[in-house]
């Protein structure tokens, strides 16, 4: 196993994988407890974390150089390669306790220098590890992995440290790219470890409280274990279905799957890289891998961050730096074909003195500053403060020993790394616990392929989160290059969305983003895609044929305009000028026998009833008034009354004129008395009371009625009560029953001039129309209403107009001979 080492006062461990081992294995099936086989295992190279080592480098030189920071004392590291295999996660910390690679536990082989503390730990389950192991010595270990929860636990892992700060806005970061797109049905892979876990938990519940499903999860295995038996992990059918997947996880692992699954045989689909590392992406590394180019028109979330005088350090890189350092002499012959004049083997060619990484036309992948990078030049100056601090304790308590000697042990070192707090040369905030006014910025980057269909990646974006109440996230489409099978922005839905008119009906046993769309009920509205719940419309107003608005209702009512309207008006004036003209034929041949008899005075009484009966509808026709409603029904009724009880009338001095002749007093005296001229303003006065009390209890008003008809609020007038109105119809159909009565039973009398068989038949018309007024009445609705009340007045009224008058006319007008 390779190591470098770099000579100083005080020495620091590192732990990075440069190599890793690749194990396949197959699976047996003769027990159900049996193991599977190994069929060959592959170290290979890591090429693009060879920064991390030279991140190292660069950290130690500009501390050393450092006048404020360790003055008078130089730092230093021994690396050794830590592998992804579970049973090699412990080799190079034994073979750093024991300082030999045949190493024996508790036993120390060479002592030439004292490590007070560890930089390690990509994978989280690495870090966990070695940390039963170096928390016996109480030896520091600070991560320059990601974040994890599970190793924050100071009484599981009371010597470690965490470098990076948990991404609280990660999650929040996805979701808010997934709502900006509208992608509401989402795949989710993610590696099979304990941050991979974290991450899914924590985005299930972020996408749960945004109504985003989850159209299936998958969990990459970690250590590059596949088995051959397998077939395949994603439903096909399923994955075709999402145009959406978030992937959080090492990139060479998204790759393996695919290969694994068949995936890239499908359409491609869009990426979002909450962890992608895809440093060698911008490097032009993997230039010519059509896995890469497989997730073109993807997106990653990276924290972009710039190490200051890092690029220049690299840059300034010779073949004769570092001597002896077997990775550097790697570094070289992998980008350059040649090797360090030191190191020189056969079959390779020296390096010109002059080269560096400053002549090379391509950028390589060291040249990116990568997220792990950076972390691990703040680890190594978080420990050298906290070092800088216990050497000012110590030279306060001895003042006169030196930094060099083996008085300095691991354990003083956490109560200065627990407290550290310092401000980076890139202005960021420093600290193991969480830090105040800590601010989370993520730049969105698109992967593109140049003409030379090379990957490269594009800033189109970025998330920034100050807390939970202040985030912010900016999208730049214009810059945006979709997959090729995507002409824009892909839709990635399980159903597609209920648009305005529609309503969202979410179905049992089902995610909230699989639902029916009904369309809204009458009188509902949706004006939202994927509306809950369809609204009603106020009672002003009624809803479009597309239920997505509503529109303001047209006030209607029974007017002049509209032909049921004109048609009745028309009427009413045709029977009002016949009326008058019946007036004026009587007037004219008052004097004939056939317009004296019958009482004279009464026909003209009658004839002025009637005229003003058939004038009566113009106060229901018209937009109604509360003077109009009131002068409706007392019209009708004034009126109605005094034509009915002049028919009565009219009736009774028949009986009494030809009862008169009779022998007798009662009659006689009964007739000369002229009593029967009362009974008009009796009938008249009673009427008056029932009226009264009508308007003094309930009178009528004005009613909109908005339910009828959808589109219109329809104004007409209501009776107000109802018991009043029917008390006045009643009373006016006994004033007709009683002159019906009487005028039957005089209908026989001899005279040449008996009226009593008109007046009964007349009678008989009056009480038919009110009696089919009724049902016909109450089976109809707002303006009808009007118009059959109205038409009720106008048949009875004509009726009698007819039955009573028209003979008589008949008689004067046309047969002259008849009417002496």
């Amino acid at each position: 196993m390779s190591s470098t080492f770099m000579k100083a006062d005080i020495i620091l461990g590192a732990f990075i994988p440069i190599y890793i081992t690749v194990e396949l294995f197959q699976e047996t099936k003769v027990f159900f407890d049996s193991k599977p086989d190994l069929l060959f295992n592959i170290t290979t190279e890591r090429l693009e974390n060879y920064q991390y080592l030279l991140t190292f480098y660069f950290a130690i030189e500009e501390i050393n150089k450092d006048s404020h920071l360790l003055p008078n004392v130089t730092l230093g590291f021994h690396m050794y390669n830590t592998f992804d295999s579970h049973k090699r996660t412990l080799e190079g910390p034994l073979m750093w306790l024991s300082g030999s690679s045949e190493f024996i536990v508790n036993y120390k082989f060479k002592t030439q220098y004292n490590a007070l503390g560890i930089i390690a730990g990509i994978r989280p389950e690495f870090s966990a590890a070695i940390e039963t192991l170096l928390g016996l010595y109480k030896i520091p270990q600070v991560t320059y992995g990601m974040f994890d929860s599970f190793l924050s636990d100071k009484d599981t892992f009371p010597s470690l440290y965490q470098i990076s700060h948990k991404d609280k806005a990660l999650t929040q970061g996805v979701i808010s790219l997934l709502l900006y797109f509208g992608w509401k049905w989402v795949g989710i892979v993610v590696s099979d470890d304990l941050k991979g876990t974290e991450f899914l938990s924590d985005l299930k519940a972020e996408m749960a409280s945004e109504d985003i499903c989850v159209a299936f999860t998958e969990k990459i295995p970690t250590n590059w274990k596949p088995q051959l038996s397998e077939v395949g992990l994603v439903d096909s059918i399923q994955y075709i279905q999402v145009n959406v997947n978030v992937f959080y996880g090492d990139m060479n692992e998204l790759q393996l799957l695919c290969i694994r699954n068949g995936i890239m045989s499908i359409k491609r689909k869009v990426w979002i890289m909450a962890k992608p590392h895809l440093v060698y992406l911008e490097s032009g590394f993997n230039k010519q891998n059509e896995l890469l180019n497989f997730f073109e028109g993807s997106f990653s979330f990276s924290k972009k961050r710039n190490t200051p005088g890092f690029k220049y350090f690299l840059e300034s890189l010779t073949p004769s730096q570092y001597p002896g350092d077997l990775y550097f002499h790697k570094f070289w012959v992998n980008n350059f074909n040649c090797s360090p004049p030191l190191l020189l083997s056969r079959n390779e060619k020296p390096c010109p003195l002059n080269l560096s990484l400053k002549n090379k036309q391509e950028k390589i992948a060291v040249m990116v500053t990568s997220d792990l990078s950076f972390s691990i030049w703040n680890a190594v100056y978080a420990v050298a403060h906290a070092l800088h601090k216990l050497l000012l304790k110590k030279t306060e308590i001895a003042p006169h020993k030196d930094a060099n000697q083996d008085w300095l042990l691991p354990w003083q070192l956490h109560p200065f790394l627990r407290k550290i707090q310092f401000t980076n040369t890139a202005g960021d905030q420093i600290c193991f616990e969480e830090c105040k006014n800590h601010m989370e910025k993520y730049d969105i980057q698109n992967i593109r392929r140049n003409a030379n269909h090379f990957p490269f990646l594009v800033k189109v974006g970025e998330f920034v989160s100050k807390s939970l109440q202040d985030q912010g996230l900016f999208i730049n489409e214009v810059l945006i290059k979709w997959p090729s099978n995507f002409n824009q922005s892909p839709q990635s839905v399980c159903t597609q969305s209920c648009v305005p008119g529609f309503w969202k009906i979410v179905e049992e046993e089902r995610p909230i983003c699989c639902f029916s769309c009904m369309f809204c009920p009458e009188g509902h509205i949706s004006n939202q895609t994927d509306q809950q719940e369809c609204i009603p419309c106020p009672i002003q107003e009624y809803p479009n044929p597309e239920r997505n608005n509503c529109l303001q209702k047209s006030v209607t009512f029974l007017s002049f305009d509209d032909s049921l309207g004109m048609a009745l008006t028309c009427t009413a004036l045709c029977l009002s000028v016949s009326t008058v003209v019946v007036l004026g034929i009587f007037l004219k041949h008052q004097d004939s026998p056939i317009v004296k008899a019958n009482n004279r005075t009464l026909s003209f009484i009658l004839l002025i009833s009637l005229l003003l009966c058939f004038l009566c509808p113009f106060l229901f026709i018209g937009q109604p008034n509360t003077a109009s409603c009131i002068l409706q029904q007392i019209t009708f009724a004034l009126v109605f009354t005094l034509a009915l009880s002049t028919v009565l009338t009219k009736t009774i001095t028949v009986i009494l004129a030809f009862r008169a002749t009779a022998p007798g007093r009662t009659m006689r005296r009964l007739f000369v008395s002229g009593i029967y001229n009362s009974v008009i303003p009796i009938c008249f006065l009673i009427q008056l009371i029932l009226l009264g009390v009508w308007l003094g209890t309930s009178p009528p008003y004005i009613e909109a009625d908005v339910h009828s008809e959808h589109d219109h609020i329809i104004i007409l007038c209501n009776k107000g009560s109802v018991t009043a109105f029917y008390c006045v119809l009643a009373y006016l159909g006994t004033l007709a029953f009683g002159s019906f009565t009487v005028a039957f039973l005089a209908r026989n009398l001899p005279d040449r001039f008996n009226e009593a068989k008109f007046l009964t038949f007349s009678m008989l018309v009056f009480c038919s129309v009110w009696v089919t007024f009724l049902p016909v009445y109450h089976s109809t609705k707002n303006k009808v209403m009007v118009a059959v009340e109205v038409f009720s007045i106008l048949a009875s009224t004509a009726g009698m107009l007819g039955c009573i008058f028209f003979p008589k006319c008949y008689i004067i007008l046309l047969r002259p001979d008849k009417k002496y």
